[in-house]
């Protein structure tokens, strides 16, 4: 059955994750032979396109998406480890020059990199932010730069059509939901390690809705 279905899915041009493990059969009376343990399955739908053009458009997004997706798992990462430090730590003064530090090297160490990222880039990197931290970029800086510096970063970001505010909503926003189609085939491809969003997010629930 199970070969079946790969050889009607692979005839449909659909991708297949094949996860079967063999196991060994418990012992019983009737032997049945192996038995199949099977991790979760994802069978993605066949890429379609209206025109060249809209397939155009679809492969430099997820040209983006690679690139800048790494940027949003590290700041989660980078983020969660800040906190669980700073949870240790009582006094302000000495939370304050922590955060500093971090700040400086984080910097120091991605600046260059962020620089050299095109405005559509700059906007999938706030978006994909808020989908790793749960939290916008605005509020990120706000939290741990003050308020008034996260004002003025906002209105910097503006004059480049960009919103710090900008929040990750694949139920909503449909090129949220392409964004986030090209994320899960790319964990399932394995291009992409894959992190967990901050907040709940069924893809089988927005391929669902997408496809009404």
């Amino acid at each position: 059955m199970l070969s079946s279905l790969i050889i009607f899915a692979q005839e449909e041009g659909e991708e297949v994750i094949d996860s079967t493990q063999i196991v060994d059969s418990p012992d019983v009376d009737n032997d049945y032979g192996p038995t199949f343990a099977l991790d979760e399955v994802i069978i993605f739908d066949k890429l379609k396109f209206k025109s060249y053009a809209k397939k155009v458009d679809y492969y430099i997004l997820r040209r983006k998406v690679h690139k800048v997706y790494p940027y949003a798992k590290l700041a989660s990462e980078r983020l969660l480890t800040m906190n669980k430090i700073l949870d240790t730590i009582s006094k302000k003064r000495v939370k304050k020059r922590y955060i500093k530090r971090m700040q400086e090297y984080i910097e120091d160490e991605f600046t260059e990199e962020l620089k050299k990222m095109t405005r559509t880039e700059g906007q999938i990197l706030i978006k994909l932010i808020h989908r790793q931290t749960g939290e916008t970029a605005f509020d990120l800086i706000k939290e741990y730069r003050s308020g008034w510096k996260a004002f003025w970063y906002n209105t910097t970001a503006s004059m480049f059509d960009l919103s710090l505010k900008e929040e990750y909503e694949p139920f909503k926003n449909e090129n949220d939901f392409i964004i986030e189609d090209i994320l899960q085939r790319a964990f399932a491809a394995k291009t992409l390690e894959k992190q967990e969003p901050a907040f709940n997010l069924s893809y089988a629930d927005l391929i669902e809705k997408w496809r009404k």
